[in-house]
Order: C-alpha cells, then sequence, then structure tokens
C-alpha cells in the first residue's frame, strides 16, 4: 500500500472508533460495560488525553489523597481547560477531566474519568463516572454511587475537586 492510502486508512480507522464512542453517548446509553470500553478506546485512540492540557495550576505527580491515590496527574479535554481558565463555572457537555492515580512509590494504580454528558444524569452535574485498571479494564462506570456521594461536597464547583473553576 503506498504511504497516502496507508494514511486515510489509519485516519478512517480513528474516524470509526471515535465515531463508536461518541455514538454510544449522544444516542443514548449502552450497557456499562460498554460505555466504560467506548471512553477508553476514545480517550486513548480517537483523542488520546495524554496530549490534553493538565488541569491548570497542576503538574504532573502533585500530592494526591484517599481514594484516588497518594499522587495524581490529571489532564483535561481542550473545552474543559477553556471554561477552567475562562472561570465559567461549569464545563461544557463533552468535556474529560481524566485523572492518573499513583501509589506512593509513583507507579500507575488507576485512571479514573469524569465525562459531563448531557441528560445522562440531571441530579450528579450529568456527570459520567468510570475507573480503570492501568490496562483499560473497566473497574467501575456509569452512575457510580461512591464517585457521586464523594463528589457532592463540591457541588458548588461543578462537582471538581482539583480545582476551581469559578
Amino acid at each position: 500500500m503506498k504511504r497516502t492510502q496507508m494514511f486515510f486508512v489509519a485516519l478512517a480507522v480513528v474516524g470509526l472508533v471515535a465515531g463508536v464512542a461518541m455514538s454510544v453517548f449522544a444516542g443514548g446509553m449502552a450497557k456499562p460495560a460498554a460505555e466504560g470500553k467506548a471512553v477508553w478506546e476514545y480517550i486513548h485512540q480517537a483523542d488520546p488525553y495524554q496530549q490534553w492540557p493538565l488541569f491548570p495550576g497542576k503538574g504532573k505527580l502533585y500530592k494526591g489523597r484517599h481514594p484516588h491515590g497518594a499522587f495524581l496527574t490529571t489532564y483535561v479535554s481542550p473545552d474543559a481547560k477553556d471554561a477552567i481558565a475562562a472561570r465559567a463555572g461549569m464545563l461544557p457537555n463533552g468535556a474529560f477531566v481524566v485523572k492518573e492515580n499513583y501509589t506512593p512509590e509513583k507507579k500507575l494504580a488507576a485512571v479514573t474519568v469524569m465525562y459531563r454528558v448531557k441528560g445522562y444524569d440531571a441530579e450528579a452535574g450529568d456527570w459520567y463516572w468510570a475507573k480503570y485498571a492501568p490496562d483499560g479494564k473497566v473497574l467501575k462506570d456509569g452512575k457510580v454511587k461512591g464517585c457521586i456521594q464523594c463528589h457532592q461536597a463540591v457541588i458548588s464547583n461543578d462537582w471538581i475537586f482539583t480545582g476551581p473553576v469559578k
């Protein structure tokens, strides 16, 4: 295959993955396991989160706390970063907050995700929650009771502990 053809094949595959991941959320929710897998694929293949900006004011491996880990690195989708920087008070629909959770030895233990989906769960700010093992195995996803109960403490900051959004 010529280079140009290979490029377009690769582009089509990425577009397909992104389309599948986004259609799961745009057209209503699929089964919880499918949701978590689609989000993981989206943030790793279609739009890799490690290429996104860090949460404003945070560096890599900052001191964390239970239940997320001893050290954290938090990435935000570009639209989330813009809303935080503008002190909009609320992240837009489609925004992501992706937190890498590390052990005291700075080994990746989990990846946790907040993803705003319009109409998903009004009682919890329309946030979709997920927790993954480092290999991408879905540990929890959807309307995760523990996440919602904890993050209710910062409902006035759009459910976000990491830093101010207002």
